[in-house]
């Protein structure tokens, strides 16, 4: 695929479809929910994250990378290649009563990779695009192996969300027992032991940890510092003796958790030929035990904090590792560099936001000039960011009254408004984000309101036709 995006909005046409000559890399995407910049310790964490910490000391630290503030419209960002707005889904998650998903007539990322010659394509945990219809369930979607759950927020222990039982195996409901982070690293290893033979796989590793319920297992409340003769906090099962040491006890297993695949991979062989790439959905919830570290906000703002997430990626055979790239990229920008690595060209279609940052994870180029629309008002570059005061539309935690422009190249806690000394970038910007604050969705999600009379369905189960 051709490195082509028109201006500095990174708009590529099609889809991406072709028969790639050269040897397929087996793909891992892992997906941590509500992990914040200050959670990892490559970033100076207090968390134990040495399996984490390993992927960025043996890949590509991406330190300026972006996705939505909240988890389904990253998630449906990054199957797509395209920004939510285009498809309604931007402001809202997918909520459990919703009939709502991602539309149909998108084309997914493993769609793509089943037209590369990946035979084998799994989704372990985490789906959140999408429950009330056949058409929305993942193995409608381009997967072929689907374990975990359809809504988010699940509980750890039982499974359950509105009081049923949310854990699946492909279509049929799955009555496994477990802490759903280890049966979501169980089940990922498993998956890799069984697909690594000729045929590349893809895998798809989407934890629900740590996002809420705080719930963690006791042998890692240990690890982290938990006193038995202290009270939990707000009792009840799972509870450490405060919000972020609970908090902190579910990234730990999460880690571990990680740290299993990379040892199956290792173990299998296919280490060289495995491009494993990890990331936030979006920034942590500091009401709810996660930490930003220095950056300003958190999950539900356009502030760095609730879009700048943790991100490395590493493959021993296609790219150096141990360095970092300040290189502006994320969500959408997985599919078209995917498209790119495997030798795909795009075809004519729907506009695919994302650009491919190959050439700068291949040291070809040390930076690709582009702006990244982070919705609802903002827009970021490697120099400057916007935030206009529309923000605050569909994000309850923003609070601004005015535009505020940023030189976020240099000031990455976002402390200083300087959009009164440079009024030309902010001219040029506001021009820009026009054109995407005016996109025209294809879809619009209902109200984000529960109706007094919602009955979730039994197992959440969707019947097949």
């Amino acid at each position: 695929m051709k490195n082509a995006y028109l201006g500095l909005g990174g708009l590529l046409l099609g889809a991406c479809v072709a028969t790639p000559e050269k040897e397929l890399p087996n793909i891992v995407i892992i997906v941590a929910d509500d992990l914040g910049w200050g959670d990892v310790g490559f970033h100076n964490s207090d968390i134990p994250t040495p399996n984490i910490d390993r992927l960025a000391d043996e890949g590509i630290v991406l330190n300026r990378f972006y996705v939505a503030p909240m988890c389904s419209p990253t998630r449906a960002g990054m199957m797509t290649g395209r920004y939510p707005d285009r498809y309604g889904l931007r402001h809202v998650v997918n909520r459990p009563w919703f009939d709502y998903g991602l539309d149909t007539a998108e084309t997914t990322l493993p769609e793509v990779l089943a037209e590369a010659g990946y035979m084998h394509r799994g989704i372990v945990g985490k789906w959140h695009l999408g429950h009330s219809r056949l058409e929305y369930h993942p193995l409608q979607r381009g997967f072929t192996d689907f374990y975990g759950h359809l809504n988010g927020a699940i509980d750890y222990f039982d499974h359950t969300r509105e009081g049923q039982l949310d854990w699946h195996e492909g279509y049929e409901t799955s009555y496994d027992e477990g802490y759903s982070t280890d049966l979501i690293t169980r089940e990922a290893v498993e998956f890799i032991r069984e697909k690594w033979g000729n045929n590349p796989f893809f895998l798809y590793v989407a934890y629900n940890a740590p996002h809420s319920p705080l719930q963690a297992q006791e042998e890692y409340l240990k690890l982290v510092g938990y006193d038995e003769t202290q009270p939990p906090f707000q009792g009840g099962r799972g509870k450490g003796n405060t919000i972020r040491q609970t908090f902190s006890a579910m990234v730990a297993n999460m880690d571990k958790g990680i740290g299993d695949i990379l040892a199956t991979i290792d173990e299998v062989g296919i280490t060289e030929n495995t491009l494993v790439l990890f990331f936030s959905d979006n920034g942590g919830a500091r009401n709810l035990g996660a930490s930003n570290g220095d950056l300003r906000g958190g999950k539900l703002t356009e502030w760095e904090g609730g879009v700048r997430v943790p991100a490395v990626i590493k493959w021993p055979g296609g790219f150096a590792g141990g360095r970092i790239t300040d290189q502006v990229t994320g969500f959408v920008d997985v599919l078209p560099t995917l498209c790119d690595l495997l030798g795909l060209e795009g075809i004519p279609g729907r506009p695919v936001d994302g650009i491919s940052i190959l050439p700068v994870l291949k040291s070809e180029t040390e930076e690709i000039d582009r702006n990244f629309y982070l919705g609802c008002g903002a827009i970021v570059n490697s120099d400057w960011k916007l935030i206009r005061k529309e923000a605050i539309r569909g994000l309850s935690r923003m609070r601004i009254n005015e535009d505020m422009l940023f030189a976020i190249g240099t000031d990455p806690n976002e402390i200083t408004n300087v959009r009164d000394q440079y009024p030309d970038v902010y001219r040029e910007l506001l021009e820009t984000l026009s054109v995407y604050d005016g996109i025209v969705p294809t879809m619009t999600p209902p109200p984000d309101i529960k109706p007094p009379d919602f009955v979730p369905p039994k197992e959440w189960k969707i019947e097949k036709n």
